[in-house]
């Protein structure tokens, strides 16, 4: 089996693959800068403990990062566990994915690693959509080459902002919104948030499509996609694994045998 990480600003998603290539599990640690190897080693034995799987049965393991403070001591835990170092989503690792953009280190791991899956489950040209700490936007070609993208603050950014640098307005959860003209501050805040970014959303896309010409595939990911693809007047596809098999292909593309 594969276990296969990603390191995220507020969150590490913990992806356990079986033989097959289907996910025994999937789960969420928080990202701690200060933890160490001990302890993201004992972080991940009792996710397997949770879901009574076996640390014995992983032959192998993955994990790309935007935060690199970690990675020393994922990297570390990892080989701890399992007997051997993991594979890091870097420079010099074979993904298969043609980047056009002009400094292939500045493109997030994570980015790659959905770029990869996205090319093998829909049809190019496509514009994928991840929603997390930023709203990243990449356009995919035809061709299946990654020729860039767009980059905003993230959801929860932006509420976070929107009430710690005014005076009244108050922390709100990020939920669906009641209706779309909202009767109290904390309704309106939140459908702002929702409306605004699935506008947002939808006006990148029809730009995009403009300037290519191109009917496009779209798929988006990241936890705060679920909600925001909710209210977007276009169709788009929803995929919750896609980072995680985007890790799992590259580790096969790149596992010594």
């Amino acid at each position: 089996m594969l276990l296969a990480l990603d390191v995220g600003n507020l969150n590490v998603s913990v992806g356990l693959f079986d033989q097959g290539g289907q996910l025994k599990f999937l789960a969420s640690l928080d990202t701690d800068k200060v933890k160490t190897a001990d302890q993201i080693a004992i972080d991940l034995m009792n996710l397997f403990q949770l879901y009574q799987c076996d640390l014995g049965d992983v032959n192998g393991s993955i994990f790309c990062s935007v935060v690199p403070p970690m990675d020393f001591g994922i990297e570390k835990a990892l080989t701890r566990l399992f007997g051997k170092p993991p594979i890091q989503l870097g420079p010099g690792i074979k993904t298969g994915l043609n980047i056009r953009t002009s400094i292939h280190t500045q493109l997030g791991a994570d980015l790659v690693a959905g770029a990869v899956a996205a090319i093998n489950k829909f049809e190019p040209p496509i514009i994928m959509i991840v929603m997390g700490t930023a709203t990243a936007f990449c356009y995919i070609t035809e061709k299946k080459r990654f020729e860039g993208g767009l980059l905003f603050p993230g959801v929860t950014v932006s509420m976070e902002a929107l009430s710690r640098r005014t005076a009244q307005l108050p922390d709100v959860s990020f939920v669906k919104p009641v209706s779309l003209i909202g009767k109290t501050t904390e309704d309106c805040m939140q459908s702002g948030i929702v409306y605004g970014t699935a506008g947002m959303v939808d006006g990148i896309i029809d730009r995009i499509r403009a300037l290519t010409e191109k009917d496009v595939s779209l798929v988006a990911t990241g936890p705060n996609a679920p909600v925001i693809v909710h209210y977007c007047n276009n169709e788009i596809v929803y995929d919750k694994n896609l980072v995680m098999e985007g890790l799992y292909q590259i580790y096969r593309k790149n596992a010594v045998s």
